[in-house]
């Protein structure tokens, strides 16, 4: 199993930009010293918590200051942008990145978002967001002048292309024909984890998702796979899960990682307010005919937090791999650095000593399977 990460992010918003978005350059440039083979960074134009506001160009801060990590974008919010201007930018990022970057992708789901960029009402989402990116392939697949038609975007520059010195022509990506492509899982049974699989796109399930709903991505992925005549590899399948590691403080886990003290039950605090608020509140609860008032950050971050010592948490990752299932990467989410001490340590300690153990753990079961044994 590989270790990557995942940030929104989400920081206070009585916390200085500029030292947020400094902290969160600085959590993935350790990642990329201590291994983490991936990073995703969201963004969100109208959010002071969430204050990435456009994640590439976050991201291309980052091209010439990590060495081995492939960086991904967590996700573009392909409605709230224009099909060539993303096509145009993720291929300018590729080749900085000389191959280095993921195509993260999503219709964007904060409302306030949708509003400011005038697309609130639009009745379809889903069918605004499938013509944009069906027009960033066509378009680095098709040459100029383009001569793309939607309900919702144009492309074309066939008025004003000068052919003899490359006027009207849209970059195309570093790597052929175009990144990988992943989107985010988020809902129970998700049908849009088929539909991407089916495309060749693979699934990142969500780090505030309850083990039974992310359990319920694996059927849609293998699903969409069949539809496309390609195997489902666990491999291909990333989960994000929130954790806090201590090297042997069961206690300290518990105050920062549990309680209304640290940044987690912060994070949770905001992201029940947003969802629950906005209609998903079923994503954190298994029966849909509970309260929403059932819904605290308290029981969630109780929930939905791995923390404690290394033992302990190998031990809980353990244990939520054998509920949901075999896959081939977890996503360390990284939360505000309330203490940076302590949130270096943690990434620190998941490279060097959760990860080596649990893949000890994950080789030893798979040594003793019965396909291995007969093989």
């Amino acid at each position: 199993m590989k270790l990557g990460t995942f940030m929104m992010p989400l920081h206070p918003p009585s916390r200085k930009p500029f030292e947020t978005l400094a902290e969160d350059r600085e959590a993935i440039i350790l990642a990329d010293q201590l291994g983490y083979s991936e990073a995703y960074v969201g963004e969100h134009v109208t959010d002071l918590a969430e204050n990435v506001t456009h994640c590439l160009m976050f991201l291309s801060s980052l091209a010439y200051s990590t060495k081995q990590i492939m960086l991904g974008s967590g996700t573009i919010n392909v409605p709230n942008s224009h099909p060539a201007a993303i096509a145009a930018q993720v291929a300018m990022l590729d080749h900085m990145l000389q191959g280095r970057f993921i195509m993260g992708i999503s219709p964007g789901g904060l409302k306030s978002d949708m509003e400011v960029f005038g697309n609130l009402d639009v009745e379809n989402r889903l069918e605004m967001f499938v013509e944009g990116i069906n027009m960033v392939l066509k378009i680095w697949e098709s040459e100029a002048p383009y001569k793309l038609k939607g309900k919702y975007f144009n492309v074309t520059t066939e008025r004003t292309m000068i052919p003899e010195i490359g006027q009207g022509f849209i970059l195309k990506p570093y790597q052929k024909p175009h990144p990988l492509i992943v989107v985010t899982a988020v809902a129970p049974f998700s049908k849009g984890v088929a539909s991407a699989a089916a495309r060749g796109w693979e699934p990142i399930s969500a780090n505030f998702l309850l083990p039974e709903w992310v359990k319920s991505h694996w059927p849609s992925y293998e699903e969409g796979c069949k539809q496309a005549g390609r195997p489902a590899d666990p491999a291909n399948w990333r989960v994000a899960r929130s954790i806090f590691v201590t090297e042997n403080d069961d206690k300290l886990a518990e105050r920062y990682g549990h309680s209304s003290e640290g940044p987690y039950h912060f994070y949770f605090k905001q992201l029940t307010k947003k969802l629950v608020g906005g209609g998903r509140s079923n994503l954190f609860k298994l029966d849909q005919s509970e309260p929403d008032e059932n819904i605290t950050p308290e029981r969630m971050t109780k929930e939905l937090v791995l923390t404690g010592s290394v033992d302990s948490v190998v031990d809980q990752i353990l244990a939520f791999r054998e509920k949901v299932g075999d896959f081939g990467t977890l996503l360390y989410p990284c939360h505000d650095w309330q203490d940076p001490v302590l949130g270096k340590k943690s990434m620190q300690l998941m490279a060097e000593q959760v990860m080596p153990r649990v893949n000890a753990a994950i080789a030893k079961e798979k040594k003793g399977s019965p396909v291995a044994q007969a093989a």
